[in-house]
């Protein structure tokens, strides 16, 4: 004859059959949850470094420092916190940007920086004056026009470990076998320029063509005025800052767009414009 179970057996079967049922559900849903995906992995900047950093850029109050892949937010707060300036912060992985906030509260920086969850490739920092960077060397290439063509002649951008290829950094630093590379965004300057040179004393202002040709910093050209050639000597570029030797005069001169102003070394004056 077949027996039957009391209901409480059955009862609290059925009760282990849900639970274990839900219990296998959870599992699947966590397994299955997508990642954030990130271009570049998140490992911190040791902190002797992100001093270092802050000061190669020179950053100072009245600055304002983004930061690509924030992390933890250290490099942020750290500039707000021991040099006055103002800072965002960008990272796609909300944990971070949680535990970014967490550290400015924790420093009392809160009204000094903010952190902003977003892809670094679609984020907008031509406001930046400061640029801070830990990520790869393709990540660095695909920024880099970006950086170029955006951000403000005299802006600083500095990364840490990687480079950006042929472009020649101004800088570079060790510090606990961590390079720090340093730049300053150049004012584009190549083509030809219509200048006007007045001599010191009140001499006859001359007319002429300055020449250039510019590979991100560097800078080379010729000058043409009246009946003479000269090649550009001593020629540098920084920022919007452009000094150069044209036969035994040194000028040096603020490019603002496509207009060049400055003064050489006997207070004569030289104006220019882009064709």
């Amino acid at each position: 004859m077949r027996k039957f179970k009391p209901l409480w057996v059955a009862a609290v079967s059925v009760a282990l059959c849900f639970s274990a049922a839900a219990h296998l559900h959870a599992q699947d849903t966590t397994a299955t949850a997508e990642p954030v995906k990130k271009d570049v992995p998140y490992v911190p900047t040791p902190q002797p470094v992100v001093d270092r950093m802050l000061e190669m850029a020179g950053v100072k109050k009245g600055d304002v420092v983004y930061d690509l892949g924030c992390g933890d937010g250290r490099i942020i707060v750290t500039a707000a916190k021991k040099h006055g300036a103002t800072g965002i912060g960008v990272d796609i992985d909300p944990e971070r940007i949680k535990e970014s906030n967490d550290n400015a509260k924790a420093a009392g920086v809160t009204d000094k920086v903010k952190f902003i969850k977003q892809d670094l490739f679609t984020m907008e920092f031509k406001d930046a004056n400061v640029l801070a960077m830990y990520l790869l060397p393709d990540v660095n290439l695909k920024l880099r026009p970006k950086i170029l063509d955006d951000m403000k002649p005299g802006s600083r951008i500095v990364s840490h470990s990687f480079d950006m290829d042929d472009w020649k950094p101004d800088e570079e630093d060790t510090v606990d076998d961590s390079t720090i590379y340093f730049w300053t965004v150049p004012a584009k300057v190549e083509g030809t320029w219509n200048a006007t040179i007045k001599p010191a004393g009140g001499g006859a202002e001359q007319k002429g063509t300055i020449e250039l040709k510019q590979k991100f910093q560097e800078v080379s050209g010729t000058a043409k005025v009246g009946d003479k050639n000269d090649a550009l000597k001593d020629v540098k570029l920084k920022g919007n800052e452009l000094s150069f030797t044209i036969g035994d005069a040194k000028y040096t001169a603020k490019v603002d767009g496509s207009k060049l102003t400055g003064k050489d070394d006997k207070q004569g004056s030289l104006t220019a414009e882009k064709k």
